[in-house]
């Protein structure tokens, strides 16, 4: 990992993908190198394909610190780097990528700790052996990878189309994870609520419903990875049945803060990144922060 040890060293970093225009990274980023200090660092957008990632990623110079890597480049983003931690294999995906000092680039997925952050950030949950997800698409994995580090070991995975699962199942296996597989609509979602220690539903704005989603609220902790428009049928439904609640923006901040750490080579200032995202988000929604053990 490159580091700088000098606040005025001219220092680049970004993020990746396309769309980019929306990302909220930038907010996060600059908060904390406001904080930490580093006046020279710079976190710009970058529009750009995940066919044409390891072409751009080879023209970066010197002054590049690491890079945030959004859909859809982040199986690309794993595929160029030399270096790879476990939890980016697993996943088969990495969100960020580091300089090394030879040349290359590590690769890592902090996605998974966006995962975990925000679930025990949103409070009612403490430990459990079962999880029930929603959807198989490119965050499922991630989920997957923050049910194993969360100490579960079964899995409902509830999908439109079975057939689709393949790569989830793959991350799966890779983890150690049982996963049943059932067709979303023809499951009893409720009674797989009430069974589960939590639910995560990476399923897109507007595909559940109000009836759906009080089925849902009855797990005691629940992670809906929408956040706008806020609130979201979930997000209501958790917060008359008084369980946990986490979202997509929760994640976005956890998973940010060992982005910084590793870009920068300092702990992550965490209030700051969380009242910078607060205030960039129209202070809607609060931001619980989980500190680790």
């Amino acid at each position: 990992m490159r580091t700088d040890s000098s606040a005025h060293v001219i220092r680049r970093a970004g993020v990746v993908g396309s769309p980019v225009e929306h990302s909220l990274s930038p907010v996060l980023h600059e908060a904390a190198y406001e904080a930490l200090g580093l006046a020279g660092w710079s976190y710009g957008k970058y529009e750009c394909s995940a066919e044409d990632l390891a072409w751009m990623v080879d023209g970066l110079g010197p002054e590049w610190a690491g890079l945030s890597v959004t859909m859809p480049g982040k199986r690309a983003a794993l595929a160029l780097a030399s270096g790879h931690t476990e939890r980016a294999l697993a996943v088969g995906a990495a969100n960020t990528l580091v300089p090394r000092e030879d040349g290359g680039w590590d690769s890592d997925c902090t996605d998974v700790e966006g995962v975990t952050g925000a679930l025990r950030a949103a409070g009612g949950f403490a430990e459990g052996s079962r999880g029930l997800l929603l959807g198989a698409g490119g965050t499922a994995a991630a989920v997957l990878a923050g049910f194993a580090e969360l100490g579960l070991t079964e899995v409902m995975l509830a999908v439109r189309e079975p057939t689709r699962a393949s790569e989830a199942l793959e991350t799966a296996r890779r983890l150690g994870l049982r996963v049943r597989v059932e067709r979303l609509d023809t499951v009893d979602l409720g009674a797989a609520a009430e069974a589960s220690d939590v639910v995560v539903s990476t399923l897109p704005a507007g595909a559940v419903d109000v009836g759906v989603a009080e089925r849902l609220a009855r797990a005691p902790c629940l992670l809906d990875v929408v956040y706008h428009p806020w609130p979201t049928p979930l997000a209501t439904a958790v917060q008359r049945a008084g369980g946990g609640l986490g979202t997509g923006l929760d994640m976005l901040l956890h998973q940010a803060f060992g982005q910084v750490e590793q870009f920068t080579g300092h702990t992550a200032p965490r209030e700051r990144m969380r009242d910078a995202l607060y205030g960039a988000t129209g202070e809607v929604k609060p931001l619980p922060l989980w500190w680790g053990e």
